[in-house]
């Protein structure tokens, strides 16, 4: 098994273009002015021809930007970048500085400069992704400046979203994050952003036309889901927050694509790895995200089905969880050496147990949460302790660590899903419905539709685990056959 995440590689160079996809949605940053400008207006005591003229300086600041035309031919992208973000954040940390009254209004000749070396960052950034993305995908280049260019102009409608749903409009912070955040992603974007050799036949074109058509249609889905929020406003804090982390999830979403490139060259010759990788990280998501849900919110769980004492439930969790990290491996491994059991069945046969015990949580009977919390426990453990053997024994050693890494992302995406979003949202719509209003929800009623909606994503993974089984059951026959060859040497 390998890969390649070289700049040079498929994988590397699509990990440029996301990069620069991030860059570009950061750099619509000169058409935020109407966000702050009262602000600024009214410490610095302004004029309206004042403040538009403001507003001049920072487009001026375009006009330098033929300086960084000559730099594209002479220094690398990265350096463009940098070269980029450090004016941006100097110019609109200068701006932060006096909106949050850290330092007294300065004069205005001096506002002008700082405006224009704001409206100046975005050519270097916009040079540096353009000219580099260009040349790299020499055959599309018309989806790549649909894109790019796409990117920009949905930047001012994230930015004050963003600011909307987090800091309520606070202009201050508002600069802030114009200031910080095109810093932040330009750091991250010098250490892919490389210009690398074009597709050199029609297979390489028509893959790159495939991606840019998926992106196309995510950054479509971005847009509308913009709008929506905009046209259903306002929305109260949870609500804003939710709507901030999908959005920064859609934003992150086009990394699938590089990630995808690097996992396809897992190749195995008796199954094709590539999707067995993908049915144990999904199935590996449905379990362990659950689990986390409920470990998350076992607090409310239990003062809202009556409970006072909830500490016994979050211990019998911990310790049942301890019996299924222990048995479930040493189990596992005996029924492999004994018949070539394949391993994903223990997997299987956790996530349908799983799937009763919050089925029983949701009946919410006398009793049922003792149940639950164990049976969570118990299943959450076998669900790690037998995914991270079984990675080894599809995939391999040689990236090992790499592999084990990108599934332990389940744990965070889990939490997010099923914690945050799920049990986040369908508690607060059930405390909102109930007879005092208010943010507290005290009833079998307030979890019953998020362990319903959990049994199933259980019942799904169950699917998967047992997919997974039959598909490697020849490779568990080759270890059994090799440990008898072994036990009979002996």
């Amino acid at each position: 098994m390998g890969y390649n995440l070289s700049p040079a590689s498929p994988a590397g160079k699509w990990l440029g273009f996301v990069t620069a996809v991030w860059v570009q949605t950061i750099s619509g940053n000169n058409y935020t002015f109407s966000n702050y400008s009262s602000a600024l207006k009214t410490l610095m005591a302004l004029t309206q021809l004042q403040l538009n003229n403001l507003s001049v300086a920072k487009d001026v600041g375009k006009a330098f930007g033929i300086f960084a035309g000559l730099a594209s031919d002479r220094l690398p992208p990265p350096l463009i970048l940098l070269i980029g973000s450090v004016v941006g954040f100097v110019g609109y940390g200068a701006q932060w500085l006096v909106v949050s009254r850290c330092i007294p209004p300065l004069p205005y000749w001096a506002m002008c400069v700082f405006l224009c070396m704001g409206g100046n960052s975005t050519t270097w950034m916009n040079t540096a992704v353009l000219v580099t993305c260009i040349r790299n995908f020499r055959r599309n280049r018309g989806p790549v400046s649909g894109i790019l260019k796409g990117y920009v102009g949905l930047s001012t409608a994230i930015f004050t979203d963003l600011c909307s749903a987090l800091f309520a409009d606070d202009p201050a912070k508002f600069l802030l994050m114009l200031a910080i955040i095109p810093l932040v992603v330009c750091l991250a974007a010098v250490l892919f952003l490389r210009e690398v050799p074009p597709s050199s036949s029609a297979t390489e074109d028509g893959e790159e036309s495939r991606f840019f058509g998926v992106i196309n249609v995510l950054a479509i889905v971005i847009a509308v889901y913009l709008l929506a929020f905009d046209l259903t406003g306002p929305h109260g804090s949870r609500f804003s927050r939710i709507f901030a982390a999908l959005l920064l999830v859609l934003l992150a979403t086009p990394i699938l694509i590089p990630i995808y490139l690097a996992t396809q060259k897992f190749v195995a010759k008796s199954v094709d790895v590539e999707v067995d990788f993908w049915i144990l990280f999904v199935s590996f998501l449905c379990g362990v995200g659950t689990g986390l849900a409920v470990m998350n919110n076992m607090g409310q769980i239990g003062l809202a089905l009556g409970y006072s004492d909830i500490a016994i439930f979050v211990s019998l969790t911990s310790i049942w969880g301890f019996f299924g990290r222990i048995l479930s491996g040493s189990l596992s491994e005996y029924f492999i050496r004994r018949g070539g059991t394949p391993r994903p069945i223990w997997n299987a046969a956790s996530q349908i147990v799983m799937a009763v015990g919050y089925i029983l949580m949701a009946a919410a009977m006398p009793g049922s949460l003792y149940v639950g919390a164990s049976v969570v426990g118990i299943c959450y453990g076998v669900r790690l302790a037998v995914t991270v053997p079984t990675a080894s024994e599809l995939f391999g050693l040689k990236y090992y660590g790499l592999i084990y890494n990108i599934l332990i992302l389940n744990l965070p995406l889990g939490s997010f899903l099923f914690s945050g979003l799920l049990a986040g949202f369908l508690y607060d719509r059930e405390a909102a419905a109930g007879a005092g209003g208010g943010n507290t929800c005290i009833g079998a009623h307030c979890y019953r539709l998020v362990f319903v909606v959990m049994a199933a994503a259980c019942v799904v993974g169950f699917g998967l685990d047992v997919w997974l089984a039959i598909r490697t059951r020849r490779i568990y026959s080759r270890m059994y056959a090799i440990a008898s060859r072994r036990s009979r040497k002996r």
